[in-house]
């Protein structure tokens, strides 16, 4: 086991396994031996799950006796801790209140991963309640589990978040996968920033049954890999409806499109591509060196890029996001174990107070002022601010974009045009762009309607495979 398997993708696993030269076992035993020699280093990983070795085993010997259940047979996956594992380990969401919740079942995504032979090697460090509790806490921070640091540059650069943990996790090799969450730029920042590859789906796509909510309106979740190919394999199984999250009927597919059927390197030809430059600003020279090179490596395999396109720019508030996490976090936890000390927004504000030199570092603002709402979702104020984040990013923002140019994606850098995508419940992926002379990664991302995930892994695929930007930090 040696550097180079840490940077093999699912599909070479798989082929190494079906020949006989590698088990999920040694696969999952070599993956906690890159967590226990580096994770001192980043703090990616909150816990390890104890039965991980025992089930690869047991999907080793059903591989021999039955055949591989699919391309994740044996995969190791890291969790984001705000999504439920109904094993072993917790779900806490970083906060110190939750230190002791176990969950009482899988989250339906996670069900999905282990019926498909994935094996859910423990749960990643995140900004604490996924960056829903202050001003001012840092990216990657959490009271319970300490500060998630950037394996590019440990303490120099952003870790981005809330998906700190699986982002750094999957940079440093500490799996094959992961899963990240994202409300507004949770899965696009900390890939962008580690230098993968995240998928940000339609608000639909996947269920949102047991994930800690903040916003009805914007969460999903969704896979962080090192390739393109590796997030496809991961979207086939983690999309489909669930009878229990009535977002997923909206999905037109129904979980039925293959997306490593848009694994074409040709997939940037005769498409035509948006630049909504106003979400550029604050970039430096080398990073925007790096957007237009990406953007003319673009056009060398066949798009056409439209330059200047208009979206508004005044999208990015948390009204919305307020008044419904106090709905969605009370909803959650009333159904929590006696066992954990919060059952209500109220409980968790109380409980930080309590404990406030290990829970308060950076105050809790956010939770707060989420608290001064109803939690019934009845006032005009979060009514009216839900029916114009709608008409302003979708009629009047990207929709109006994308049909006025003829477009089959818009470009940002990072996650400089997450809020919008967010507030439309629209898909983004972002693939990596190169990085700065200091080291810092740089990503670009793609971002189309709802539902277009197969158009955009077939550009962002074809992007990827002819730049080939990513290289593994020094630290494996």
């Amino acid at each position: 086991m040696d550097v180079a398997l840490t940077q093999t993708t699912i599909t070479e696993y798989q082929h190494e396994m079906e020949t006989g030269n590698l088990s999920a076992k040694q696969l999952t035993m070599h993956y906690f031996k890159q967590i226990a020699d580096f994770n001192d280093q980043i703090n990616a990983v909150l816990e390890i799950n104890p039965e991980a070795i025992h089930i690869a085993e047991a999907l080793d010997a059903e591989r021999e006796q039955k055949g591989a259940r699919g391309p994740l047979h044996g995969i190791p996956i890291l969790v984001k801790d705000n999504i439920e594992t109904g094993d072993k380990t917790h779900t806490t969401a970083g906060s110190l209140a939750l230190e002791n919740n176990y969950a009482k079942e899988d989250a339906s995504i996670v069900q999905k991963l282990r019926a498909a032979g994935a094996i859910i090697l423990g749960k990643t460090n995140l900004t604490e309640w996924a960056n829903f509790m202050t001003i001012g806490m840092p990216n990657g921070y959490s009271s319970l589990g300490g500060q998630v640091l950037n394996p590019y540059g440990p303490g120099e650069f952003d870790t981005g978040g809330s998906s700190a943990g699986s982002g750094a996790g999957m940079a440093a090799g500490f799996a094959a996968g992961a899963l990240g969450t994202e409300t507004s730029g949770s899965i696009l920042s900390p890939a962008s920033s580690n230098s993968i590859v995240g998928i940000k789906p339609t608000v639909g796509l996947l269920s949102r049954s047991g994930i800690i909510p903040i916003s009805n309106s914007q969460d999903t979740a969704g896979p962080m890999t090192c390739t393109v190919e590796d997030a496809a394999i991961m979207l086939n199984v983690l999309a489909g409806v669930d009878d229990n999250d009535s977002v997923t009927l909206i999905s037109p597919d129904n979980g039925s499109i293959d997306y490593t059927a848009s694994l074409r390197k040709n997939g940037l030809n005769h498409v035509q591509i948006g630049v909504p430059r106003a979400y550029m600003e604050g970039l430096d020279e080398e990073e925007t060196a790096i957007i237009n090179a990406a953007l003319a490596d673009m056009k060398k395999l066949g798009a056409t890029i439209i330059d200047q396109v208009q979206l508004p720019t005044n999208v990015n508030n948390m009204n919305v996001m307020l008044h419904e996490f106090k709905n969605g976090i009370n909803a959650y936890l009333t159904n929590v174990s006696s066992n954990v000390p919060v059952h209500a927004l109220q409980d968790v504000i109380q409980f930080n107070k309590n404990h406030k030199k290990e829970a308060l570092t950076y105050g809790q603002t956010i939770l707060e002022q989420a608290d001064r709402t109803s939690g019934n979702l009845v006032e005009a104020e979060y009514i009216n601010a839900r029916l114009n984040d709608i008409k302003q990013s979708q009629a009047e923002g990207i929709d109006q974009a994308m049909n006025e140019h003829q477009l089959d994606a818009l470009i940002f850098v990072n996650n400089y045009g997450a809020s919008i995508a967010a507030k439309a419940g629209y898909p983004s992926i972002t693939v990596p762009a190169g990085s700065t002379s200091a080291g810092k990664p740089v990503g670009v991302t793609f971002t189309g309607q709802a539902f277009t995930e197969a158009k955009l892994i077939e550009m962002a695929y074809a992007y990827e495979q002819a730049t080939q930007h990513r290289k593994a930090p020094k630290l494996i």
